[in-house]
């Protein structure tokens, strides 16, 4: 099976331990994600100014190089590049004087009208691989790690481009239960992480992101699962100074969804880049025996 796929910035940088896994994991599910040509930033997020139109622009350049190779649809790792170019490829499914004007700027570009279905991994592993398909493709069973899955705002929010309906969201939970883990839900699973406000407002995107990481501790959960790279700077690279500033009571490890994912089809603990990730978070693994993840132990 071939896919386009779109990758995003941040997971050629910062996140490589999302993207990795990721590609890894579809290698061994025998999906082939072609990375898109010529594929630039989405803008991260979408402009909610009626009169902002170029800030579109980017999505949806990305979205006419699916487009051009033939594709009717993408697939995106990181939730904030799913929630952006779902949205704009909504308007300009939608909105016809906005779609013109977009259109008419880029006119050095074929004229796009929607014709791309933008689909999260998680929504394309539950909907094309299939939850009964990957489960017999499990080698090394989660079995004994509890975990908290951490939605966000941009997988659920707005309702027009949610992965799934609002208000009680289990994609997340059925993929952990696929791969063997006990599932924890906790009542801030769908808090904003506090997002772009810990550079304008850094003291009330702590706030919120202690009270997440105690929430999922409080519930039982062991570690953090999540899919956004904002959200593991805000819930992961940030809780050196939550603990100075004892908003938060110990450490909690974070991981992809996708370096999961991988151990749990025996993959080489190399793909899995746990080298990203805090400490903590690949000596718990070490700690549940999971053989796959020994060599990627930092020391």
């Amino acid at each position: 099976m071939k896919i386009s796929y779109y990758p995003g910035c941040t997971l050629k940088t910062k996140a490589k331990n999302l993207e990795d896994a990721a590609l890894a994991s579809m290698a061994a599910l025998e999906v082939d994600f072609e990375e898109l040509p010529r594929w630039n930033c989405c803008g991260a997020v979408h402009s909610l100014a009626d009169d902002d139109l170029i800030h579109h622009v980017a999505p949806v350049r990305d979205l006419i190089r699916a487009m051009e190779r033939g594709s009717d649809k993408v697939v995106t790792l990181c939730s904030m590049c799913y929630n952006t170019l779902a949205r704009a490829n909504l308007l300009m499914r939608d909105d016809e004087v906005k779609r013109k004007t977009i259109n008419d700027f880029m006119d050095e570009e074929k004229d796009y009208h929607g014709e791309v279905e933008v689909v999260h991994f998680l929504n394309f592993l539950r909907d094309e691989v299939g939850w009964d398909k990957l489960r017999s493709k499990i080698k090394v069973p989660l079995e004994g790690l509890k975990l908290a899955p951490y939605y966000g705002c941009t997988l659920l929010r707005p309702k027009n481009v949610s992965i799934e309906p609002p208000g009680h969201p289990k994609i997340f939970r059925e993929f952990l239960e696929v791969l063997g883990a006990r599932v924890i839900d906790f009542a801030a699973s769908t808090l904003c992480c506090g997002s772009y406000q810990i550079l304008a407002n850094p003291e009330a995107a702590e706030t919120v992101a202690a009270t997440i990481l105690e929430g999922g501790i409080n519930s039982g959960a062991e570690a953090l699962v999540l899919s956004c790279p904002l959200c593991e700077f805000n819930l992961s690279k940030k809780q050196g100074d939550l603990l100075q500033k004892n908003m938060l009571s110990q450490e909690v490890p974070t991981y992809y969804f996708t370096q999961l994912l991988a151990i749990a089809l025996g993959l080489g603990g190399e793909v899995c880049r746990f080298d990203l990730n805090d400490k903590i978070s690949a000596e718990l693994l070490k700690s549940k025996s999971l053989p796959s993840c020994d060599q990627a132990i930092l020391t």
